[in-house]
């Protein structure tokens, strides 16, 4: 079995980053940079679905998600509110970095993720594995299944869906619940979702499960989990010629809760400027 040995070390994954970055036109969202990093890397589907302690992310999405950060660190790329990653115009005429030296440079500047989740120094760490993060998602893998499935429905129906109904029935690979997807107000589509309140990764054979409990009136499938998704999974829910599943996976989920203000606030909070009444 894999162990965190086998997952690419930081380095090489802040110099696949950026290569990826560039391929892609010069910008890409997380999950358009890491599919390009993991197709240059040649990384295995064993290395892939190693579990990162206390998130729903792996280890190596955990560590391209710093990877990204220390690159904007390092003034190579950028992020939109959009979530949007490009490269900064100062680097449009370079080609590659030496993902080695910016590793060497963050423990030289006392960056390190454990730093910064210890000092608080927030923008210096990773969206995705902020604080609130990991604790929203300890709180959701800890929840009654039902009441998951209720909180699904919720997001479903701030998603755009309406007629969202739990179908009260429990048993893995079956349906969770059904509803309607309204699409600029004139194209509707049934659709069936299954909600897996998982800790670890979701296999192709899960997604094939909830394929085959689909009725012939269900247009279109989703499955939510707190987890993540194999990359067997990811590749078996958009199979040519077989109904197409749609994915949700933890982070995703987390970031609708947060959009939506679902059982969470944003805090706003100042930072004091001692100098200023240091010189009063």
């Amino acid at each position: 079995m894999a162990g965190k040995s086998t997952v690419p070390r930081y380095g090489d994954l802040i110099t696949a980053t950026y290569a990826a970055l560039k391929i892609l036109g010069g910008s890409g969202k997380n999950e358009e940079i890491n599919e390009k990093v993991v197709e240059l890397l040649s990384l295995s589907d064993e290395v892939l679905e190693i579990p990162h302690l206390n998130s729903s992310l792996s280890e190596v999405n955990y560590r391209l998600a710093w990877a990204r950060t220390l690159l904007k660190k390092h003034g190579a790329i950028t992020n939109s509110a959009r979530g949007v990653w490009s490269v900064m115009p100062e680097f449009s005429n370079v080609t590659t970095v030496d993902g080695n030296a910016i590793e060497k440079a963050r423990h030289k500047n006392g960056i390190s993720s454990k730093d910064a989740m210890i000092n608080d120094e927030l923008e210096d760490v990773p969206e995705e594995v902020r604080p609130w993060r990991k604790k929203l998602y300890e709180v959701l893998t800890k929840m009654d299944p039902y009441a998951f499935e209720r909180l699904t429905q919720r997001v479903l129906r701030e998603c755009g869906f309406t007629q969202v109904e739990v179908t009260k029935k429990s048993g893995d690979g079956g349906i969770d619940g059904t509803g309607k997807l309204r699409i600029n107000g004139i194209f509707s589509f049934n659709i069936a979702f299954q909600c897996k309140r998982y800790q670890g990764v979701v296999s192709s054979g899960d997604i094939r499960d909830f394929r085959g409990s689909l009725t012939t009136n269900i247009e279109k499938g989703v499955f939510i989990t707190t987890g993540s998704f194999s990359k067997a999974a990811v590749e078996e829910a958009s199979s040519p010629g077989k109904q197409q599943i749609d994915l949700i996976d933890g982070e995703e989920f987390i970031t609708k809760l947060a959009e939506f203000g679902i059982g969470v606030k944003e805090v706003t909070d100042y930072e004091i400027d001692e100098e200023y009444f240091a010189k009063l």
